[in-house]
């Protein structure tokens, strides 16, 4: 069975190892915890990411921000970030949403199952009518994934392109 659940101390040792091997920064999904100690993780990460969701203890110029693993069984095969709202770097730059799928769990639909279900908590969370996300050009599976989820391309640059999803 695949399915979302939020960052949580039950699965810490799932998230820290998974949250640990995720790259810096993969197609403009970043990870600041990069090879963090176990220890960090429990005592640092893992409580930010926590407090983020609730608007608590956010950096400058962020907004809540809420966590989640995918799961497919026992296994986390991705993590998805949804961003409660915009600000206007927000608005023109990454969106609402990022998510990232383990190398190895790519191309079997999980990106295509995962989006659709982070797209349904952030229809309950995102005061906006529509949930903006962005994608690089060259990351054209991701741009597929979120074409399929009903998103619709806005615009362009050189580099990326705009997509919203309708939240109607």
């Amino acid at each position: 069975m695949i399915y979302l659940k939020e960052a949580n101390f039950e699965d810490i040792e799932k998230e820290y190892l998974f949250v640990r091997d995720m790259p810096v920064d993969e197609n403009g999904l970043t990870n600041p915890w990069y090879n963090i100690s176990r220890e960090d993780f429990e005592n640092i990460a893992l409580p930010r990411m926590l407090s983020y969701s609730k608007g608590e203890n956010l950096p400058q110029n962020h907004v809540p921000e809420t966590f989640y693993f995918l799961y497919d069984g026992d296994i986390i095969v991705g993590q998805f970030r949804i961003r409660h709202c915009l600000t206007e770097a927000l608005r023109l730059g990454a969106g609402h949403i990022g998510y990232f799928i383990k190398k190895e769990f790519r191309n079997k639909g999980y990106g295509k199952i995962g989006l659709g279900l982070t797209l349904e908590k952030a229809k309950e969370i995102v005061p906006e009518d529509e949930i903006y996300l962005r994608v690089n050009k060259n990351n054209l599976p991701s741009l597929k994934v979120m074409l399929h989820n009903g998103g619709y391309i806005k615009g362009e640059d050189n580099e990326k392109y705009y997509v919203r999803v309708k939240k109607g």
